[in-house]
């Protein structure tokens, strides 16, 4: 899994149509035939997963709250697990007379009740509400195992708005503020690209690669790489640098170590010193050529 941003929606500060479903409906249509839109409980409502799956999108979302599970009823896969039907609601205020008709009079969802023994963990079961009805290729285990990666996309939305320091745009007038947003969107694609490049070389996900350390060696390694004019070789570099577990990269693959994190520190002060080396010779030399 490769976590980019593919596409953003804007809306109003507040008032009508501002609301994180709403504002997906304008973007939806990324979604294509046999791609799987997994979500929390806020995406769950029957239009939504209707309207998808209408498209042919698989769905994957927890239990909408107002919903209740009884799993001795339906068709059963096992224990826990089981298909059932959700007849369609009544229309809603935003919905029109033909939109709501167009819609079929029921869905057939698959429940997955998936219980949480990781310790440390707060929510001990999920119940999980997808349209991937085959028990034989996407088993329990999947289901709970794919829906846990739903986390992941929080840690993405932390490290845009906390890391990157886009919780606190700077911009006032709107669309500088929504160039500012771009620009974002922008570098954060470009970050994670970096991230990938030494992820497939050693054989790990790209999410076991901190966001963070990466951007940070980046932002370290600018005044050398600038130098550097070859595409190749630049990604050579960034492999080298970004894949090196002694940046404390990997962090889930190799457990703290004093000794690690003093490394780390002295490579950080020899990087800086040869990237003020370079300022220096660059410096000098735009001075001999000078007239």
């Amino acid at each position: 899994m490769f976590t980019v941003v593919l596409e953003t929606a804007m809306g109003k500060y507040r008032g009508k149509l501002t609301a994180e479903v709403s504002l997906f409906r304008e973007i939806d249509n990324r979604l294509e035939i046999d791609d799987i839109f997994l979500a929390d409980r806020a995406y769950a409502g029957w239009f939504e997963m209707a309207h998808l799956m209408q498209r042919g999108v698989h769905v994957v979302v927890r239990k909408h709250q107002h919903r209740k599970s009884a799993f001795r009823t339906g068709i059963r896969y096992g224990k826990d697990d089981h298909s059932i039907q959700l007849d369609r609601p009544e229309r809603p205020e935003w919905s029109l007379p033909e939109e709501h008709a167009s819609y079929p009079e029921f869905i057939i969802v698959r429940e997955v009740k998936i219980r949480v023994e990781i310790a440390g963990f707060c929510t001990k079961e999920i119940i999980v509400h997808t349209s991937l009805y085959d028990d034989i290729e996407y088993s329990k285990d999947d289901i709970a195992a794919l829906f846990r990666r739903r986390w992941q996309a929080e840690l993405n939305l932390r490290s845009v708005k906390t890391i990157m320091q886009m919780e606190h745009l700077r911009c006032k007038e709107p669309h500088r503020v929504r160039d500012e947003l771009r620009a974002h969107m922008i570098a954060y694609n470009l970050i994670r690209q970096v991230m990938v490049e030494p992820a497939l070389e050693g054989g790990i996900r790209p999410w076991q690669i901190s966001f963070k350390g990466t951007m940070s060696t980046v932002v370290e390694m600018l005044p050398i790489l600038r130098l550097v004019s070859n595409t190749a070789e630049l990604c050579d570099i960034l492999m080298a640098v970004c894949g090196n577990a002694l940046w404390g990269i990997a962090p889930t693959l190799f457990p703290p170590d004093p000794k690690r994190f003093y490394l780390l520190s002295v490579l950080r002060r020899l990087i800086r010193s040869v990237g003020a080396l370079m300022n220096m010779v660059a410096s000098s030399a735009t001075r001999d050529v000078s007239p």
